[in-house]
């Protein structure tokens, strides 16, 4: 599925979020910088923007791994388009199989993938074994906003609007129609946070953004 949208995936992200997907990824990036990472894993990666936007913020080497070799190859020509292929290695893998050794990151985040793990609670306990000690963990995702006028227009546009366009742009009906039906599975907020500490995370919190369309979630080793 994700191979077929590839070409696409970034052009639907930003018109489908309105752009406002550029903030919250910034906002995810300084999560990650306070703890002033060297190495850091980028999770579900996808095209590479959100490995971009950390070496653009002074990682020094970033990793991102995705299981779509379609995305992967759209995210290494802009990688190289834009210069950064001496910080970024990008490369294929699972996350519930990372082939890393422990404590191997001072840093790891996932933008809007970690929904997408067939085996959550597998895919968190991987991510926390090749994080160091002391390391972060921060993930940026979908959720489901609360309230009496925002929530009914996020379920109109998230089930109706959004699946439309990202078919008729994507000519992939099923991405579009999988996006919204994986944002309702999603275990959000608390449920998450709990996931979080399963795997021995400490200092667990989560950020509402934008009336809590996103989240970002972060953990300490």
């Amino acid at each position: 599925m994700f191979d077929n949208i590839s070409g696409q995936y970034d052009l639907l992200n930003h018109i489908l979020s309105m752009g406002i997907d550029k903030g919250w990824r910034k906002k995810a990036v300084r999560e990650v910088m306070a703890v002033k990472p060297n190495r850091v894993l980028d999770v579900a990666t996808g095209t590479g923007d959100q490995a971009i936007a950390l070496c653009r913020a002074g990682v020094d080497r970033v990793t991102g791994l995705d299981l779509s070799r379609g995305m992967l190859d759209v995210g290494i020509e802009k990688i190289r388009r834009f210069q950064w292929s001496d910080r970024i290695e990008m490369m294929q893998g699972d996350s519930e199989n990372l082939p890393f050794e422990n404590d191997t990151f001072d840093a790891i985040t996932v933008s809007f993938g970690v929904r997408n793990f067939e085996n959550l609670a597998k895919g968190l306990q991987e991510m926390a074994r090749v994080l160091k000690p002391g390391g972060k963990m921060v993930i940026l995702e979908f959720s489901k906003p609360r309230g009496w006028l925002i929530a009914p227009i996020f379920r109109l546009y998230s089930n109706h609007i959004l699946p439309r366009v990202g078919s008729w742009i994507s000519k992939d009906k099923s991405a579009y129609t999988y996006l919204p039906e994986s944002v309702e599975a999603f275990p959000s907020d608390e449920l998450f946070l709990q996931h979080l500490r399963a795997t021995g995370l400490e200092s667990c919190t989560q950020h509402r953004l934008t009336f809590g369309i996103a989240s970002i979630y972060t953990g300490i080793k």
